[in-house]
């Protein structure tokens, strides 16, 4: 029909829209896939004059349906929700505004993504609209017992350490809900299986999805919410794909940061609210994420440039209708703002000694390496990249017995009867002792105070308290046991990160949130970074920093939320002229993307730009590029248009841009026991 159709686009939309969430899937897919295209179609209707032969009943249609499509593309315009529930709290105008699009879903049986800046309370307006559909559909069962509107339990999926907190959140707000714990070892959770389907909420982590995919699969839920649902952002992932087997009435995602390298994560995402809404991963892949990913070279043509930004444009605007995003300074008048600083150390004498033979013996084969393509080259240079930032925490995380170098630093040592463990050789601790006792935590140890040494009145509180966060649990260890316990006695802490059993985790953020006399708080970021509050600190210390940028957004907003009364200062850790620096403007592009398609904030990807790979491995002066290992061939930012874009957003390229490819897949082997720890696994299956 080509341009004849506009005219009847307007009445095609809300039928396709009922079958968008149809029991059969092939159903959803073409539906979805039909509405992606009509909704585009839409703000070209209106020009249109009226076809001949339309009936007076088809103009008031239409003039409903015009309301409704208003409606979506502005929540402003939705009409306001009344709670039928007694909710235990006062909304804030911005969360009625929430609560009031996530009804307007509800109603017309889409699905979205509620991406509000972090601390905004996600939960609580979630809370409102699963509660009083829970009130509507018994309701409405009691009238006409209809078993389309039969009791159907909801199901939110979270991280094991958010468990907790959602069941807290409900006793709170929505006491008259019957809220089960899928959660703990599996002869724990099986205790509860036979309550799954007469419940009202069912909260589970995103690991017992995966695991018991079989026994929550079957259930039919009525709502299915994803809370830091930027966790199925690999749509390969065995839990993504878990999720995806779940079949509910509404599907609700919950994530202040929706994108955190690239838009392909948007794909999955929108992959498990709407299949096929944003086409096939492969039609994704060539309309939007290798022309964005091509246009952010600074190399890259005017033409690449700006098919890139037309992408990103469109992308934006078929995604906006389910986006609902609003930022902290935009909402909260009486909000304290945050204060972001860079807080500089030098490399002691002997980091830069082991960073010059590093770089002697390893440069020139790294090098070579980054030149191939070869999956253990590139396995070699993520391992090189995990010395250089241990390196950059202290020496005594990379010279162990058993390293070739072991015998000859200790011999150096010894001349100046010094060792690996003194202070002096990790800058980045003396630092971080320096930074808290400026901050007016705790005071430095004297030859006449001791670590058992009761505090005055006075020293009891500190006038700051403190959340530190350390990406490695050994580094967490080093902080723990060097700085404070050694340099600040006086200082009181609680330790949170994964060693901690997940069903406790809520109750070390009570009692920190409500016992002043506690000064720290030591995290690991894959632990205490996402969904929990710690408005009870006021300053936030990053020892060390992520690769994706949002992870540290997230951490850093545990303190800078509602109910925060002080200032939030926020300090990072740098060491000079080091990877450390590298990292952060490593950043920059992700952080571009997603305030682009999300917020619509920037016009173009014309300055975004990644730095050389191998300019990671040198150690200069602030801000300055440093000589790089090789010479940069010319044609070293060409792109291979045929390639795919990976899981994390960038062209495949060969040689030394490819290496960036997984940078942000770079953990250290401990972090798995953050998750995935080995001995409470095993003592669960003895249990």
């Amino acid at each position: 029909m080509e341009d004849r159709i506009l005219p009847y686009v307007i009445f095609l939309l809300v039928p396709v829209l009922g079958r968008m969430s149809d029991s059969d899937n092939g159903v959803r897919l073409i539906a979805t896939t039909a509405f992606a295209t009509l909704v585009k179609l839409v703000p070209l209707e209106a020009g249109i004059p009226d076809p001949p032969g339309l009936s007076e009943e088809l103009l008031k249609g239409r003039e409903r349906e015009r309301k409704f499509i208003a409606q979506m593309l502005d929540p402003k315009k939705v009409e306001s929700f009344t709670i039928p529930v007694a909710i235990k709290a006062q909304l804030r105008s911005y969360q009625q505004d929430g609560v009031n699009w996530l009804a307007f879903l509800n109603r017309y049986h889409l699905h979205g993504v509620l991406c509000d800046d972090m601390g905004l309370g996600k939960t609580l307006q979630t809370l409102c609209i699963v509660a009083s559909d829970h009130h509507m559909r018994a309701e409405e069962y009691a009238k006409t017992q209809a078993s389309d509107s039969r009791k159907m339990p909801s199901l939110i999926v979270c991280p094991p350490t958010l468990s907790g907190h959602w069941q807290q959140e409900i006793r709170t707000y929505a006491p008259f809900l019957n809220a089960v714990g899928y959660v703990g070892p599996p002869s724990e959770r099986g205790k509860y299986r036979s309550e799954l389907a007469t419940a009202d909420v069912v909260i589970t982590s995103y690991d017992i999805c995966r695991n018991d995919a079989d026994i929550l699969a079957p259930i039919n839920w009525n709502y299915c919410v994803l809370d830091e649902g930027h966790l199925i952002k690999n749509p390969k992932a065995k839990v993504t794909q878990a999720v995806k087997r779940l079949a509910s009435n509404h599907r609700l995602i919950l994530s202040g940061t929706p994108i955190q390298n690239n838009v392909l994560e948007l794909w999955s995402l929108f992959d498990f609210l709407m299949p096929g809404f944003l086409g096939t991963e492969k039609m994704f892949q060539d309309r939007f994420a290798k022309p964005i990913a091509a246009s952010r070279f600074s190399k890259s043509s005017s033409r690449e440039q700006e098919a890139g930004a037309l992408a990103i444009e469109a992308l934006h605007k078929q995604v906006l209708p389910f986006l609902l995003r609003r930022l902290k300074e935009e909402v909260l008048d009486d909000l304290p703002p945050k204060i972001l600083q860079n807080y500089y150390c030098d490399l002691s004498d002997l980091q830069k000694k082991l960073f010059e033979d590093f770089s002697r013996k390893e440069g020139k084969s790294l090098a070579e390496k980054a030149s191939t393509g070869d999956k253990e080259a590139k396995q070699h240079i993520f391992q090189a990249l995990q010395y250089m930032r241990k390196l950059c925490n202290s020496p005594a995380l990379v010279m162990k017995e058993g390293h070739k170098q072991y015998a000859a630093i200790q011999s150096y040592l010894a001349r100046s009867n010094s060792s690996l463990a003194d202070p002096a050789h990790a800058p980045k601790l003396t630092a971080l002792r320096d930074l808290l006792v400026d901050c007016g935590i705790g005071t430095e140890s004297t030859s006449g105070q001791g670590v058992n040494e009761v505090p005055t009145a006075d020293q009891a509180v500190s006038q700051h308290r403190a959340l530190i966060f350390c990406q490695m649990k050994e580094m967490l260890d080093m902080v723990e046991n060097t700085v404070l316990k050694k340099m600040l006695p006086s200082v009181t802490f609680s330790r949170l990160d994964g060693s901690v059993e997940a069903s406790k985790r809520q109750d070390i953020v009570n009692r920190f949130n409500s016992d002043p006399s506690i000064d720290c708080l030591l995290l690991t970021t894959s632990v205490g970074g996402l969904g929990l509050n710690l408005t009870g600190a006021d300053t936030v210390i990053f020892v060390e920093h992520d690769w994706n940028p949002q992870k540290d957004l997230q951490a850093m907003d545990r303190a800078h939320r509602i109910g925060q009364k002080k200032v939030v200062n926020v300090y990072r850790l740098i060491t000079r002229g080091t990877l450390e620096e590298k990292i952060l403007n490593l950043q920059r592009f992700k952080i571009d993307v997603a305030s682009t398609v999300v917020n619509q904030q920037n016009a173009g990807l014309g300055t975004m730009q990644t730095d050389q790979i191998l300019d990671l491995f040198n150690v200069g002066d602030t801000d300055s590029g440093g000589m790089s290992l090789e010479e940069k061939p010319k044609d070293s930012n060409a792109i291979n248009e045929s390639d795919a874009v990976d899981a994390e957003g960038n062209l495949r390229e060969k040689g030394k841009k490819g290496v960036l490819d997984e940078l942000t897949e770079l953990w250290d082997e401990r972090q798995y026991e953050e998750e995935f720890n080995l001995d409470g696994f095993l003592a669960s299956m003895k249990a």
